[in-house]
Protein backbone atom coordinates (compact mmCIF):
# COMPACT_ATOMS: atom_id res chain seq x y z
CA UNK A 1 0.00 0.00 0.00
CA UNK A 2 1.58 2.98 -1.24
CA UNK A 3 1.76 5.85 1.60
CA UNK A 4 -0.66 8.36 2.39
CA UNK A 5 0.81 12.38 2.86
CA UNK A 6 -2.42 13.72 4.19
CA UNK A 7 -1.96 17.56 3.95
CA UNK A 8 -1.54 19.68 7.19
CA UNK A 9 -4.10 21.86 6.65
CA UNK A 10 -6.56 19.07 6.82
CA UNK A 11 -5.45 17.96 9.50
CA UNK A 12 -5.30 20.87 11.03
CA UNK A 13 -9.24 21.28 10.16
CA UNK A 14 -9.98 17.57 11.59
CA UNK A 15 -8.59 18.45 14.87
CA UNK A 16 -10.77 22.12 14.94
CA UNK A 17 -13.51 20.00 13.97
CA UNK A 18 -12.93 17.30 16.51
CA UNK A 19 -12.22 20.07 19.30
CA UNK A 20 -15.59 22.21 18.14
CA UNK A 21 -17.59 18.75 18.18
CA UNK A 22 -16.35 18.49 21.65
CA UNK A 23 -17.35 22.11 22.54
CA UNK A 24 -20.75 20.90 21.09
CA UNK A 25 -20.89 18.02 23.22
CA UNK A 26 -19.98 19.34 26.45
CA UNK A 27 -22.32 22.57 25.28
CA UNK A 28 -25.38 20.35 25.22
CA UNK A 29 -24.84 18.85 28.61
CA UNK A 30 -24.70 22.63 29.75
CA UNK A 31 -27.72 22.92 27.94
CA UNK A 32 -29.71 19.86 29.23
CA UNK A 33 -28.72 21.25 33.01
CA UNK A 34 -29.47 25.23 32.52
CA UNK A 35 -32.33 25.05 29.77
CA UNK A 36 -35.37 25.81 31.89
CA UNK A 37 -38.12 23.37 29.72
CA UNK A 38 -37.71 19.56 28.50
CA UNK A 39 -38.82 20.50 25.45
CA UNK A 40 -35.71 22.98 25.01
CA UNK A 41 -33.16 21.64 26.74
CA UNK A 42 -33.69 18.46 24.05
CA UNK A 43 -34.11 21.00 21.37
CA UNK A 44 -30.25 22.53 22.28
CA UNK A 45 -28.97 19.08 23.36
CA UNK A 46 -30.05 17.69 19.65
CA UNK A 47 -28.69 20.21 17.72
CA UNK A 48 -25.29 20.84 19.61
CA UNK A 49 -24.33 17.53 19.14
CA UNK A 50 -25.34 17.08 15.33
CA UNK A 51 -24.77 20.52 14.14
CA UNK A 52 -22.35 22.29 16.12
CA UNK A 53 -20.57 24.55 13.52
CA UNK A 54 -23.90 25.83 13.12
CA UNK A 55 -25.46 26.00 16.86
CA UNK A 56 -22.63 26.57 18.81
CA UNK A 57 -22.68 30.35 18.61
CA UNK A 58 -26.33 30.38 18.40
CA UNK A 59 -26.87 29.01 21.85
CA UNK A 60 -23.79 31.55 23.61
CA UNK A 61 -26.25 34.27 22.35
CA UNK A 62 -30.01 32.78 22.34
CA UNK A 63 -29.28 30.08 24.72
CA UNK A 64 -28.80 32.14 28.11
CA UNK A 65 -32.03 32.35 30.14
CA UNK A 66 -30.13 34.19 33.55
CA UNK A 67 -28.68 37.43 32.69
CA UNK A 68 -25.40 37.04 34.64
CA UNK A 69 -22.85 39.62 36.43
CA UNK A 70 -26.41 41.96 37.64
CA UNK A 71 -27.25 39.33 41.04
CA UNK A 72 -23.23 39.59 41.51
CA UNK A 73 -22.88 43.27 41.04
CA UNK A 74 -25.73 43.78 43.34
CA UNK A 75 -23.66 42.06 46.28
CA UNK A 76 -20.37 44.03 45.47
CA UNK A 77 -22.38 46.97 45.83
CA UNK A 78 -24.55 45.41 48.65
CA UNK A 79 -24.17 47.78 51.60
CA UNK A 80 -24.69 51.21 49.38
CA UNK A 81 -27.60 49.78 47.89
CA UNK A 82 -29.02 48.33 51.12
CA UNK A 83 -28.45 52.05 52.34
CA UNK A 84 -30.90 53.18 49.31
CA UNK A 85 -33.40 50.93 50.04
CA UNK A 86 -33.62 50.58 53.89
CA UNK A 87 -36.52 53.45 53.70
CA UNK A 88 -38.42 50.97 52.17
CA UNK A 89 -38.44 48.83 55.55
CA UNK A 90 -40.74 51.73 56.92
CA UNK A 91 -43.60 49.85 55.00
CA UNK A 92 -45.71 47.83 57.32
CA UNK A 93 -44.54 43.98 56.16
CA UNK A 94 -45.73 42.51 53.23
CA UNK A 95 -47.70 39.79 54.76
CA UNK A 96 -49.25 41.90 57.66
CA UNK A 97 -50.53 44.63 54.52
CA UNK A 98 -52.03 41.43 52.67
CA UNK A 99 -53.87 40.16 55.67
CA UNK A 100 -54.79 43.76 56.69
CA UNK A 101 -56.72 44.50 53.76
CA UNK A 102 -58.59 41.87 51.65
CA UNK A 103 -57.12 38.44 52.53
CA UNK A 104 -59.34 37.18 49.19
CA UNK A 105 -57.77 39.83 46.51
CA UNK A 106 -54.51 38.12 44.47
CA UNK A 107 -52.15 41.41 45.92
CA UNK A 108 -50.36 38.91 48.27
CA UNK A 109 -48.42 37.22 45.69
CA UNK A 110 -48.08 40.47 43.35
CA UNK A 111 -45.97 41.82 46.86
CA UNK A 112 -43.91 38.56 46.82
CA UNK A 113 -43.18 39.21 43.43
CA UNK A 114 -42.20 42.62 43.69
CA UNK A 115 -40.71 42.48 47.18
CA UNK A 116 -42.64 45.17 47.55
CA UNK A 117 -46.30 46.13 49.08
CA UNK A 118 -49.19 48.10 47.89
CA UNK A 119 -49.07 51.29 49.31
CA UNK A 120 -51.86 53.49 49.60
CA UNK A 121 -51.96 57.53 49.37
CA UNK A 122 -51.18 57.49 45.65
CA UNK A 123 -52.76 59.93 42.98
CA UNK A 124 -52.77 58.34 39.44
CA UNK A 125 -53.30 59.39 35.37
CA UNK A 126 -54.51 57.11 32.39
CA UNK A 127 -52.40 58.56 29.66
CA UNK A 128 -53.95 57.51 26.85
CA UNK A 129 -51.67 57.60 23.58
CA UNK A 130 -48.49 59.51 23.09
CA UNK A 131 -49.50 63.09 22.48
CA UNK A 132 -51.06 63.40 25.95
CA UNK A 133 -48.02 60.75 27.41
CA UNK A 134 -45.28 63.72 26.40
CA UNK A 135 -46.92 66.47 27.40
CA UNK A 136 -47.43 65.07 31.08
CA UNK A 137 -43.99 63.94 30.89
CA UNK A 138 -42.61 66.83 29.50
CA UNK A 139 -44.20 69.44 32.14
CA UNK A 140 -43.30 67.22 34.60
CA UNK A 141 -39.69 67.56 33.78
CA UNK A 142 -39.83 71.35 33.49
CA UNK A 143 -41.20 71.01 36.91
CA UNK A 144 -38.79 69.57 38.50
CA UNK A 145 -37.14 71.35 41.34
CA UNK A 146 -33.83 68.42 42.34
CA UNK A 147 -33.68 65.75 40.06
CA UNK A 148 -35.05 63.49 36.76
CA UNK A 149 -34.07 60.01 36.02
CA UNK A 150 -35.16 59.01 32.83
CA UNK A 151 -35.29 55.48 31.28
CA UNK A 152 -36.17 54.02 27.75
CA UNK A 153 -35.47 51.31 25.48
CA UNK A 154 -35.98 53.22 22.32
CA UNK A 155 -34.93 57.23 21.71
CA UNK A 156 -35.41 58.54 18.21
CA UNK A 157 -32.81 61.24 16.63
CA UNK A 158 -35.86 62.92 15.63
CA UNK A 159 -38.12 65.71 16.16
CA UNK A 160 -38.97 64.12 19.83
CA UNK A 161 -36.13 62.98 20.83
CA UNK A 162 -34.56 66.38 20.08
CA UNK A 163 -37.16 68.11 22.17
CA UNK A 164 -36.61 65.67 25.49
CA UNK A 165 -32.70 65.84 24.21
CA UNK A 166 -33.40 69.77 24.36
CA UNK A 167 -35.14 70.16 27.88
CA UNK A 168 -32.75 68.07 29.72
CA UNK A 169 -29.86 69.68 28.83
CA UNK A 170 -31.78 73.34 29.87
CA UNK A 171 -32.68 71.33 33.01
CA UNK A 172 -28.93 70.32 33.89
CA UNK A 173 -27.70 73.96 33.00
CA UNK A 174 -30.46 75.01 35.52
CA UNK A 175 -28.69 72.85 38.28
CA UNK A 176 -31.39 69.66 38.38
CA UNK A 177 -29.51 66.49 38.81
CA UNK A 178 -30.46 64.08 35.63
CA UNK A 179 -29.83 60.61 34.88
CA UNK A 180 -30.73 59.16 31.58
CA UNK A 181 -30.17 55.75 31.35
CA UNK A 182 -31.19 53.48 27.74
CA UNK A 183 -31.03 50.20 26.00
CA UNK A 184 -28.19 49.96 23.26
CA UNK A 185 -29.87 47.38 21.34
CA UNK A 186 -32.77 49.66 21.60
CA UNK A 187 -30.55 53.20 20.66
CA UNK A 188 -28.41 51.18 17.89
CA UNK A 189 -29.57 53.77 15.29
CA UNK A 190 -28.61 56.67 17.45
CA UNK A 191 -25.61 58.77 16.69
CA UNK A 192 -23.10 58.73 19.80
CA UNK A 193 -23.31 62.93 19.06
CA UNK A 194 -26.90 62.69 20.42
CA UNK A 195 -25.45 61.47 23.86
CA UNK A 196 -22.37 63.37 24.14
CA UNK A 197 -23.89 66.50 23.42
CA UNK A 198 -26.17 65.69 26.79
CA UNK A 199 -22.91 64.58 28.69
CA UNK A 200 -21.38 68.18 27.57
CA UNK A 201 -24.10 70.24 29.30
CA UNK A 202 -23.89 68.39 32.38
CA UNK A 203 -26.31 65.31 31.66
CA UNK A 204 -25.22 61.52 33.20
CA UNK A 205 -25.68 59.50 30.26
CA UNK A 206 -25.32 55.51 30.40
CA UNK A 207 -25.98 53.00 28.06
CA UNK A 208 -27.34 49.74 30.16
CA UNK A 209 -24.32 47.30 29.27
CA UNK A 210 -25.87 44.10 28.89
CA UNK A 211 -22.67 42.28 27.76
CA UNK A 212 -20.75 44.14 30.92
CA UNK A 213 -17.71 41.77 32.49
CA UNK A 214 -15.72 38.72 31.93
CA UNK A 215 -17.67 36.18 30.29
CA UNK A 216 -21.00 37.96 29.13
CA UNK A 217 -19.35 39.31 25.54
CA UNK A 218 -22.41 37.09 23.97
CA UNK A 219 -25.15 38.57 26.44
CA UNK A 220 -26.82 39.99 23.53
CA UNK A 221 -30.26 38.73 23.62
CA UNK A 222 -31.15 40.31 26.77
CA UNK A 223 -32.65 43.84 27.07
CA UNK A 224 -33.58 46.60 29.13
CA UNK A 225 -37.13 47.31 28.08
CA UNK A 226 -38.26 49.52 31.14
CA UNK A 227 -39.75 53.14 29.86
CA UNK A 228 -39.42 55.38 33.53
CA UNK A 229 -39.55 58.96 34.25
CA UNK A 230 -38.84 59.50 37.47
CA UNK A 231 -39.52 63.03 38.63
CA UNK A 232 -38.24 64.43 42.17
CA UNK A 233 -38.88 61.22 43.71
CA UNK A 234 -42.60 61.60 44.24
CA UNK A 235 -43.77 61.38 40.46
CA UNK A 236 -42.92 58.62 38.06
CA UNK A 237 -44.55 57.95 34.40
CA UNK A 238 -44.54 54.02 33.58
CA UNK A 239 -45.86 52.61 30.21
CA UNK A 240 -45.54 51.41 26.42
CA UNK A 241 -44.09 54.67 25.07
CA UNK A 242 -40.83 55.05 23.85
CA UNK A 243 -39.03 58.50 22.88
CA UNK A 244 -40.02 58.76 18.90
CA UNK A 245 -42.18 61.16 16.88
CA UNK A 246 -43.87 57.23 15.90
CA UNK A 247 -45.40 57.19 19.32
CA UNK A 248 -47.01 60.42 18.75
CA UNK A 249 -48.84 58.85 15.79
CA UNK A 250 -46.19 60.18 13.00
CA UNK A 251 -44.99 56.95 11.89
CA UNK A 252 -44.50 56.28 8.49
CA UNK A 253 -45.71 52.90 8.43
CA UNK A 254 -48.57 53.57 10.45
CA UNK A 255 -51.60 55.76 9.70
CA UNK A 256 -51.62 55.91 14.16
CA UNK A 257 -50.20 54.55 17.28
CA UNK A 258 -52.31 53.60 19.84
CA UNK A 259 -50.11 53.30 23.26
CA UNK A 260 -50.99 54.02 26.76
CA UNK A 261 -48.79 55.48 29.93
CA UNK A 262 -49.45 56.29 33.67
CA UNK A 263 -48.64 58.80 36.09
CA UNK A 264 -47.83 57.54 39.89
CA UNK A 265 -47.79 60.16 42.40
CA UNK A 266 -46.95 59.46 46.02
CA UNK A 267 -45.77 56.64 47.88
CA UNK A 268 -45.56 53.97 44.81
CA UNK A 269 -43.02 56.12 43.10
CA UNK A 270 -40.41 54.10 45.75
CA UNK A 271 -40.90 50.92 43.21
CA UNK A 272 -39.49 52.67 40.51
CA UNK A 273 -36.57 54.76 41.97
CA UNK A 274 -35.35 51.19 43.52
CA UNK A 275 -35.17 49.69 40.52
CA UNK A 276 -33.67 52.84 38.08
CA UNK A 277 -30.95 52.94 41.27
CA UNK A 278 -30.41 49.31 40.72
CA UNK A 279 -29.92 49.48 36.79
CA UNK A 280 -28.32 52.44 37.37
CA UNK A 281 -25.72 50.79 39.55
CA UNK A 282 -25.50 47.98 37.21
CA UNK A 283 -24.64 50.37 34.15
CA UNK A 284 -22.40 52.64 35.57
CA UNK A 285 -20.78 51.42 38.56
CA UNK A 286 -22.03 53.97 41.02
CA UNK A 287 -24.38 54.02 43.73
CA UNK A 288 -26.07 57.38 43.13
CA UNK A 289 -26.37 59.30 46.43
CA UNK A 290 -30.64 59.60 46.23
CA UNK A 291 -32.58 59.70 49.15
CA UNK A 292 -35.15 57.13 48.94
CA UNK A 293 -37.44 58.22 51.77
CA UNK A 294 -40.82 57.55 51.37
CA UNK A 295 -43.03 60.30 49.30
CA UNK A 296 -45.99 61.77 50.91
CA UNK A 297 -49.18 60.61 50.11
CA UNK A 298 -51.27 62.69 46.81
CA UNK A 299 -54.02 60.73 47.01
CA UNK A 300 -56.54 57.37 48.39
CA UNK A 301 -55.16 54.92 45.45
CA UNK A 302 -53.24 51.64 46.28
CA UNK A 303 -50.75 50.72 43.37
CA UNK A 304 -47.94 48.44 43.56
CA UNK A 305 -45.04 48.31 41.22
CA UNK A 306 -43.87 44.84 39.94
CA UNK A 307 -40.32 44.99 38.51
CA UNK A 308 -39.52 41.84 36.70
CA UNK A 309 -36.41 40.53 34.98
CA UNK A 310 -33.92 37.52 34.14
CA UNK A 311 -32.03 37.76 37.05
CA UNK A 312 -35.55 37.06 39.40
CA UNK A 313 -35.10 33.99 41.04
CA UNK A 314 -38.96 33.20 39.72
CA UNK A 315 -40.02 33.80 36.24
CA UNK A 316 -42.51 37.26 37.69
CA UNK A 317 -43.78 38.24 34.79
CA UNK A 318 -45.19 34.89 33.71
CA UNK A 319 -46.42 34.26 36.52
CA UNK A 320 -47.68 38.11 36.91
CA UNK A 321 -49.64 37.09 33.82
CA UNK A 322 -51.32 33.86 35.22
CA UNK A 323 -51.92 35.22 39.08
CA UNK A 324 -53.88 37.86 37.35
CA UNK A 325 -55.69 35.53 34.87
CA UNK A 326 -56.29 32.82 38.04
CA UNK A 327 -57.61 35.99 40.05
CA UNK A 328 -60.22 36.82 37.42
CA UNK A 329 -64.28 35.81 38.23
CA UNK A 330 -66.06 37.82 35.91
CA UNK A 331 -63.49 38.90 33.36
CA UNK A 332 -60.05 39.51 31.84
CA UNK A 333 -59.25 41.89 29.01
CA UNK A 334 -55.67 42.02 27.92
CA UNK A 335 -54.01 44.58 25.23
CA UNK A 336 -50.36 43.23 24.05
CA UNK A 337 -48.95 44.16 20.38
CA UNK A 338 -47.42 40.42 20.58
CA UNK A 339 -48.80 37.19 21.78
CA UNK A 340 -46.28 34.24 21.67
CA UNK A 341 -47.36 33.25 25.68
CA UNK A 342 -46.09 30.41 27.41
CA UNK A 343 -48.02 26.91 27.86
CA UNK A 344 -49.20 28.10 31.63
CA UNK A 345 -50.48 31.09 30.82
CA UNK A 346 -52.22 29.72 27.62
CA UNK A 347 -53.63 27.23 30.43
CA UNK A 348 -54.87 29.43 32.87
CA UNK A 349 -56.62 31.42 30.01
CA UNK A 350 -58.02 28.52 28.73
CA UNK A 351 -59.31 27.42 32.51
CA UNK A 352 -60.45 31.11 33.00
CA UNK A 353 -63.20 30.66 29.74
CA UNK A 354 -64.11 27.28 31.39
CA UNK A 355 -65.25 28.63 34.77
CA UNK A 356 -66.91 31.55 33.29
CA UNK A 357 -64.64 34.35 32.58
CA UNK A 358 -64.87 36.99 29.96
CA UNK A 359 -61.35 36.87 28.37
CA UNK A 360 -60.83 38.95 25.31
CA UNK A 361 -57.29 39.49 23.70
CA UNK A 362 -56.78 42.56 21.82
CA UNK A 363 -53.82 42.29 19.32
CA UNK A 364 -52.63 44.81 16.47
CA UNK A 365 -53.99 43.95 13.12
CA UNK A 366 -50.58 45.07 11.03
CA UNK A 367 -47.42 43.60 12.30
CA UNK A 368 -43.91 45.62 13.12
CA UNK A 369 -41.87 42.30 14.15
CA UNK A 370 -43.08 39.79 11.40
CA UNK A 371 -41.94 36.76 13.00
CA UNK A 372 -43.75 37.78 16.32
CA UNK A 373 -46.81 38.29 14.61
CA UNK A 374 -46.55 35.01 12.58
CA UNK A 375 -46.12 32.94 15.63
CA UNK A 376 -48.68 34.63 17.11
CA UNK A 377 -51.06 32.70 15.13
CA UNK A 378 -49.73 29.29 16.23
CA UNK A 379 -50.52 30.22 19.62
CA UNK A 380 -53.90 31.46 19.27
CA UNK A 381 -55.32 28.12 18.10
CA UNK A 382 -54.98 26.85 21.20
CA UNK A 383 -57.53 29.28 22.64
CA UNK A 384 -60.53 27.88 20.68
CA UNK A 385 -62.63 28.06 23.45
CA UNK A 386 -66.29 29.39 24.12
CA UNK A 387 -66.19 32.84 26.44
CA UNK A 388 -62.07 33.61 24.52
CA UNK A 389 -62.76 36.74 22.17
CA UNK A 390 -59.93 38.07 20.07
CA UNK A 391 -60.14 41.35 18.71
CA UNK A 392 -57.84 42.95 15.99
CA UNK A 393 -57.18 46.50 16.15
CA UNK A 394 -57.72 47.95 12.58
CA UNK A 395 -57.00 51.79 14.00
CA UNK A 396 -53.22 52.15 13.50
CA UNK A 397 -50.89 49.90 15.15
CA UNK A 398 -51.41 48.69 18.45
CA UNK A 399 -48.52 48.91 21.04
CA UNK A 400 -49.87 49.25 24.52
CA UNK A 401 -49.64 46.49 27.20
CA UNK A 402 -52.60 46.34 29.46
CA UNK A 403 -54.94 44.46 31.24
CA UNK A 404 -57.85 44.33 33.51
CA UNK A 405 -59.43 41.72 36.36
CA UNK A 406 -62.49 42.32 37.24
CA UNK A 407 -63.29 45.87 38.42
CA UNK A 408 -60.42 45.31 40.98
CA UNK A 409 -57.35 45.10 39.36
CA UNK A 410 -55.88 47.37 36.30
CA UNK A 411 -52.46 47.12 35.22
CA UNK A 412 -49.91 49.32 33.00
CA UNK A 413 -46.69 48.28 32.32
CA UNK A 414 -44.00 47.65 29.52
CA UNK A 415 -44.43 43.49 29.65
CA UNK A 416 -45.80 41.71 26.45
CA UNK A 417 -47.30 38.74 26.40
CA UNK A 418 -44.14 37.17 24.82
CA UNK A 419 -41.68 34.82 26.06
CA UNK A 420 -38.89 37.74 25.09
CA UNK A 421 -40.81 40.00 28.29
CA UNK A 422 -41.25 37.00 30.32
CA UNK A 423 -37.71 35.95 30.53
CA UNK A 424 -35.58 37.87 28.39
CA UNK A 425 -36.44 41.17 29.20
CA UNK A 426 -36.41 43.44 32.08
CA UNK A 427 -39.97 44.96 32.79
CA UNK A 428 -41.97 47.30 34.60
CA UNK A 429 -45.71 46.71 35.39
CA UNK A 430 -48.10 49.30 37.68
CA UNK A 431 -50.92 47.36 39.05
CA UNK A 432 -53.53 49.88 40.22
CA UNK A 433 -56.42 48.40 42.52
CA UNK A 434 -58.77 51.16 42.63
CA UNK A 435 -62.87 50.37 41.22
CA UNK A 436 -62.45 54.07 39.95
CA UNK A 437 -59.56 53.32 37.94
CA UNK A 438 -60.12 50.28 36.64
CA UNK A 439 -63.60 52.29 35.64
CA UNK A 440 -61.69 54.40 33.58
CA UNK A 441 -59.78 51.67 32.17
CA UNK A 442 -62.47 49.17 31.01
CA UNK A 443 -63.46 52.67 28.85
CA UNK A 444 -60.96 52.93 27.65
CA UNK A 445 -60.76 49.25 26.41
CA UNK A 446 -64.21 49.28 25.09
CA UNK A 447 -63.12 52.69 22.91
CA UNK A 448 -60.45 49.96 21.62
CA UNK A 449 -62.39 47.30 21.13
CA UNK A 450 -64.94 49.43 18.98
CA UNK A 451 -61.86 50.15 16.51
CA UNK A 452 -61.68 46.58 16.26
CA UNK A 453 -62.52 43.62 13.68
CA UNK A 454 -63.44 40.41 16.10
CA UNK A 455 -61.82 37.59 14.60
CA UNK A 456 -61.35 34.07 16.88
CA UNK A 457 -58.28 32.00 17.78
CA UNK A 458 -59.19 29.77 14.37
CA UNK A 459 -57.20 32.63 12.19
CA UNK A 460 -54.40 29.94 11.94
CA UNK A 461 -57.11 27.50 9.98
CA UNK A 462 -57.89 30.07 7.74
CA UNK A 463 -54.53 30.35 6.53
CA UNK A 464 -52.93 28.71 3.43
CA UNK A 465 -50.98 25.49 3.69
CA UNK A 466 -47.87 27.36 3.34
CA UNK A 467 -48.31 30.32 5.49
CA UNK A 468 -49.44 27.68 8.14
CA UNK A 469 -46.07 26.06 7.46
CA UNK A 470 -44.43 29.10 7.99
CA UNK A 471 -46.81 29.97 11.23
CA UNK A 472 -45.51 26.58 12.63
CA UNK A 473 -41.86 27.18 12.10
CA UNK A 474 -41.85 30.61 13.57
CA UNK A 475 -43.37 29.44 16.57
CA UNK A 476 -40.00 26.62 17.29
CA UNK A 477 -38.42 30.12 17.29
CA UNK A 478 -40.47 31.55 19.76
CA UNK A 479 -38.16 31.57 23.01
CA UNK A 480 -35.00 33.54 21.30
CA UNK A 481 -37.77 36.32 19.39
Amino acid sequence: MENMNIPYWLMGLSVLYTLIEFAGVVTAVAAVRDTRTPQGSIAWAIALVTFPLMTLPLYWIFGRNKFHGYVEAMREGESRINELVASAREVPPVKALSERRNPGAPRCAFETLAELPYLDGNDVELLIDGPATFEAILNGIKEATSYVHIQFFIVKNDSLGNKVRNLLIAKAQQGIQIRFLYDEVGCHAMPESYWETMREAGVEVHPFKTTKGRGNRFQLNFRNHRKIVIVDGHTVFVGGHNIGDEYLGKSKRFEAWRDTHLRISGPAAIGPRISFAKDWYWASGIVHDLDLTMPPPTGDTDVLTLSSGPVDDLESCSLMFIRAINAAEKRFWISSPYYVPDSPVTKALQLAAMRGVDVRIMLPQKADHLLVYLAGFACLKDLDLPGIRIYRYTHGFLHQKAFLVDDQIAAIGTANLDNRSFRLNFEMTALVEDKRFCSEVEAMFRADFARCEETGPNEYHQKGIITQTVIKFTRLLSPIL
